[in-house]
């Protein structure tokens, strides 16, 4: 039995299309005044990011696949995860959604640490998981992308999607290229990335690619208190940049 695509109005991957709004943004140009009104929209979606994000870190990370339930070994490995982030005294940053993200969240209420959910809208809504102190939702990818960040001394990844490889490769190439403080990346799931991690080893450093020396940004590993330790070098590590200094202009919520 096949699907008729055309009458669900769902797309080729199970995926709702989105507005006509959110497509005009990379369907060339637009009328001046609309697109004036887009950086504008954009630029207030920054300043809530800043202002909702401000006080919550250092953070770490955790990105996953939605999919996964409670009988999923990834969940509790997810989960162990976010009670070791709170035993370093880390806040514990994720999409806010179900599966992995949940666990994480879940793992770090468990340890009595703190979770912040960034969620992206998106045609099927998702709904922020039970476990969350802080959520915040944004309508660009580009600007989450920009807030998990800004907020973050490392990334925690367990096994994903599209979405999931797309955050991982883009902070690689930042860190790689220089365009932001480098910061672990940690990869949990040995046996899930272990093709993909092959690839890069051989394939991409035999093409050459890549350098040698560019492996040495992920930290590939299925032990919890190697991720821990991880962790806590990452929190000495940042400690400055996250320092909170009084500023002048306190009086304007600076």
């Amino acid at each position: 039995m096949t699907t008729d695509h055309a009458s669900t109005g769902i797309g080729h991957w199970g995926k709702k299309p989105g507005t006509p709004a959110e497509h005009d943004l990379l369907a060339g140009p637009g009328f001046r005044r609309s697109e004036t009104a887009r950086v504008l929209r954009i630029a207030a979606e920054f300043i809530k990011g800043f202002r909702t994000l401000h006080f919550v870190g250092p953070c770490v990370t955790v990105f996953g696949s939605a999919r996964f339930d409670e009988q999923h070994p990834a969940y509790e490995q997810a989960r162990e995860v976010g009670r070791r982030i709170a035993r370093v005294g880390l806040t514990t940053m994720t999409g806010g959604g179900p599966g992995i993200m949940e666990a994480a969240n879940r793992g770090a209420r468990d340890a009595g640490g703190r979770s912040i959910g960034c969620n992206i809208t998106l045609p099927f809504e998702q709904q922020p998981n039970e476990y969350l102190d802080r959520f915040i939702e944004f309508r660009y990818f580009f600007v989450r992308k920009v807030m998990l960040v800004k907020y973050s001394c490392a990334f925690v990844v367990c096994p994903g999607g599209f979405g999931t490889l797309d955050e991982v490769f883009e902070t690689l190439v930042l860190i790689q290229t220089g365009k932001i403080t480098r910061f672990p990346i940690v990869l949990m799931g040995t046996d899930y990335w272990r093709p993909i991690v092959d690839f890069v080893r051989h394939d991409m450093v035999q093409a050459r690619t890549i350098d040698e020396s560019d492996l040495d940004l992920v930290v590939f590993t299925d032990d919890h208190d190697e991720v821990e330790d991880v962790l806590r070098s990452a929190q000495a590590d940042h400690a400055e940049r996250f320092k909170r200094v009084k500023s002048p202009f306190w009086w304007l919520w600076e």
